[in-house]
């Protein structure tokens, strides 16, 4: 099986009697898409949300919506009633705007083919390009930069992956590239320290960002944290990069723990700026462990000391 669509075709047509209609198939993936669900509670947290809550017609608290008390005692047939005028109001509202209501969804209005779709989100690395969420946390769908309403193409540099909130919330109106700042992450000097610090000496990796042990460690197993792109210091880091360095951070810990069961605590932290005492302007995250008796560095446990540019 390579998705859940084969047992979901094979179920509906069983409940179906042994027959179902490709519009049933399809309405049953979209009962298992949580992408979609997800996509539709942002829109039901926003808009008709807001204005029905000031206009008085619902209460909201803790994700669970209700009509107020004195308009919750409806008796049998003004609840029928009610229903009834919604319903023709949505028909009333069909009628007049036709496709166009849901065009922004549909997947025939020149879909993206299947092969485009797979190398944005390779390109992508399996991570939103606005939030950097994995796509093992939440869904990540095909976005256009330039969206088609406003004419935007099916071509790869229009392309990028977004996750299905933050895909929600950029609508038709957004046309931020997220995707432009994935070229960014390539970004090396030749002349900088940990720019080209030799692979050799990586302790742990991942793809945005690396571990090396300091050359000058304030105590045994005083590592560093470095993203792999050339960015001056902490403040200037994206959220991916972020994400990357927490790995690494956690990761650390318990490796230096697992080998090193003296370690009681750590100093986690980075200088940012000259007056911080940043010596070498290329983002570095030190994870420093602390054994009870350690006599701690008296310039504060946390420091960003390289001699030499040849030297860390």
């Amino acid at each position: 099986m390579s998705h859940v669509y084969q047992p979901l075709m094979i179920k509906t047509i069983l409940v179906g009697g042994g027959a179902a209609t490709r519009r049933q198939i399809a309405a049953a993936f979209l009962a298992a898409d949580l992408s979609q669900l997800e996509y539709y509670e942002q829109i039901a947290k926003n808009y008709p949300t807001h204005t029905l809550k000031r206009h008085g017609i619902i209460e909201h608290r803790q994700g669970v919506y209700r009509l107020p008390e004195e308009l919750a005692r409806l008796n049998e047939w003004e609840r029928a009633s009610l229903v009834a005028m919604c319903d023709a109001r949505v028909a009333e509202y069909v009628a007049l705007r036709q496709a166009a209501i849901w065009r922004h969804r549909a997947q025939n209005f020149d879909p993206i083919p299947g092969t485009l779709r797979y190398k944005v989100l390779m390109r992508a690395k399996g991570r939103c390009e606005a939030c950097g969420v994995s796509n093992q946390e939440r869904a990540l769908q095909v976005d256009h930069i330039l969206p088609r309403t406003q004419g935007g193409s099916n071509d790869l540099s229009n392309l990028q992956a977004l996750c299905s909130t933050c895909n929600a919330q950029k609508l038709d109106r957004d046309i931020t590239d997220f995707h432009s700042a994935h070229e960014a992450y390539q970004l090396r000097d030749p002349g900088c320290l940990f720019c080209t610090v030799d692979r050799s000496l990586v302790v742990v990796e991942n793809e945005l960002a690396f571990a090396i042990k300091d050359r000058f460690p304030v105590t045994s197993g005083h590592t560093l944290i470095v993203p792999r792109r050339h960015v001056s210091d902490y403040l200037g880091l994206w959220q991916p990069e972020l994400n990357a360095v927490r790995d690494l951070e956690l990761r650390l810990v318990r490796h230096l723990r697992d080998g090193d069961p003296t370690i009681s605590g750590f100093n986690i932290g980075t200088n940012s700026g000259i007056s911080a005492g940043q010596t070498v302007f290329h983002c570095h995250v030190h994870v420093i462990p602390r054994r009870d008796g350690d006599v701690l560095d008296p310039r504060g446990g946390v420091r960003g000391v390289i001699p030499s540019r040849q030297s860390y």
